[in-house]
């Protein structure tokens, strides 16, 4: 460090602690922010956007201990001495200056080396871990809100569905011919059979009409169909609403390999691997597959729906399974988005704008701004507005029905009654074997038949169902008989 720079020793004490107050009122701000919102999200019962909102803070956190671990070995990083000509490789800049201009550790140059990171450098790497918490809670918030902003039309389509007209269109005493439907004459042309022109159409879509009313619907009633009986009233826009919130705290969430993306990407920012050129484009690529893929799942629902009917009753009813997806694993989509859905692109391009200034090595020409900013911003809108709600929609024609289904009071009240149950059996095994021991010369009675946790979608429903009467009867002042049977709970004699 130059002797120019003075330390806080001969730094007025009233400038030091004004410095602090101000640092300390802004952690303060900014802590009393987040518990206004934990609140809100309470009040309006997203209890998913607080776990999300619990993934942001905790990565904050992660971020916050990095800077301080920055801090903290800063002088004993910058003792670490490498060789001149290693130092002298994959640098940014080919025009770059000297690494022993720039050298601050005497220890270093005394053996005729230089630091591995300087002390100045350092400190610009803080800079670059304070810009990537700041564009990861500006990605959450704009991710959230242009996924609310998509699900808006949609509350105007399921309010449709309970119209007269509706029901008249799609009443299924009503035959039609599969190619005569709304959702039959969306999907099923002439390119719908050709493998190649079928990823092309869907490519296009995405940016015109990704979800459309008439594929909306048609999802909808087949949904409804495998899981609940055609007179259930069910909410679908609300259950796709918890399911986007779900998908949300995922998406938030940075994994291990978006740390290990993160390395990669500063690691071929090096001169020669032309990095500009081509590492921006592989999210972009990605994401597009992903779009396209999930457009051509709802076409293959439509054919494989007509090719078993060619008449059908109101509508064509799609029919959902896993085998659409790749590998039969829906969620595998999801991990891509949460790998695309990183801010650090926009981040490294806003840190090395603030360190270098706009037109530095990094970014030469406008065509470098363009691909840097340009391609990562629109990632981050098209995955917000356009991919992420409709995977959102097309996921829920998996095989397996995800537990959003069910209401957060639901949920809880059946994780209640499963540690309730759990306590039941094990003091009925305790008292049975302790019988067994007493009576061991005993003729043996026989035992009730084990209980089996609910798996299927009936049994569910029938849980859904139980727990619902217990919440609106109240739980505490039902009366147990200690079985499991859904058919033994039963209210108190009046």
């Amino acid at each position: 460090m130059s002797n120019s720079e003075a330390s806080l020793e001969s730094t007025p004490s009233w400038a030091v602690a004004g410095v602090s107050a101000v640092l300390i009122c802004v952690a303060l701000l900014i802590e009393h922010a987040l518990h206004r919102l934990t609140l809100l999200l309470e009040r309006r019962k997203r209890k998913t956007l607080n776990r999300a909102l619990g993934h942001v803070k905790a990565e904050l956190r992660n971020l916050g201990f990095m800077s301080l671990l920055l801090t903290v070995a800063k002088q004993p990083i910058s003792k670490i001495c490498i060789p001149a000509g290693l130092g002298d490789s994959f640098l940014p800049c080919k025009d770059a200056a000297p690494p022993g201009r720039f050298t601050e550790e005497q220890s270093c140059q005394n053996k005729g080396k230089i630091s591995l990171l300087s002390s100045q450098g350092t400190q610009q790497l803080q800079i670059l871990i304070i810009v990537l918490a700041m564009f990861h809670i500006l990605s959450s918030l704009v991710t959230l809100a242009l996924g609310e902003a998509k699900m808006k039309r949609w509350k105007t389509w399921e309010e449709e569905t309970t119209t007269l007209e509706h029901q008249l269109s799609n009443d299924p005493r009503r035959l039609k011919l599969a190619r005569q439907t709304s959702f039959g004459e969306r999907h099923l042309k002439s390119w719908s059979n050709h493998h190649l022109f079928l990823w092309m159409v869907c490519f296009l879509r995405q940016f015109t009409d990704s979800v459309s009313k008439t594929d909306y619907f048609s999802l909808r009633r087949g949904f409804i169909a495998v899981h609940f009986s055609q007179d259930c009233k069910f909410e679908f826009r609300k259950f796709l609403r918890r399911s986007v919130d779900r998908d949300f705290a995922v998406v938030v969430s940075i994994s291990f390999w978006i740390w290990m993306f993160a390395v990669f990407f500063i690691f071929f920012n090096a001169y020669g691997f032309y990095s500009h050129y081509w590492l921006p484009f592989i999210p972009l690529v990605i994401l597009l597959v992903i779009g396209t893929k999930l457009e051509v799942i709802i076409t293959t629902m439509c054919l494989k729906s007509s090719n078993q009917a060619i008449v059908v009753p109101g509508t064509i009813c799609v029919e959902p399974d896993n085998s659409f997806f790749w590998f039969g694993r829906p969620r595998l989509l999801l991990h891509l988005m949460q790998f695309i859905l990183n801010s650090f692109q926009l981040a490294f391009f806003a840190w090395t704008w603030y360190n270098f200034g706009l037109r530095s090595c990094f970014h030469r020409e406008v065509a470098d701004v363009v691909l840097s900013f340009g391609v990562g911003i629109l990632v981050q809108l098209l995955c917000a507005y356009v991919t992420l709600p409709l995977y959102a929609l097309v996921t829920q024609m998996g095989s397996s029905m995800k537990e959003t289904i069910f209401t957060d009071e639901v949920i809880e009240s059946l994780r209640d009654w499963k540690r309730r149950a759990r306590k039941n059996v094990a003091e009925r095994r305790s008292l049975a074997s302790d019988k067994d021991e007493a009576s061991s010369s005993c003729s043996h009675t026989p035992r009730k038949p084990e209980f089996k946790y609910p798996s299927g979608r009936i049994e569910l429903l029938e849980v859904q169902r139980v727990v619902e009467e217990i919440i609106q009867h109240g739980a505490n002042n039902m009366s147990n008989d200690g079985e499991l049977s859904f058919g033994l709970w039963r209210r108190p004699i009046n």
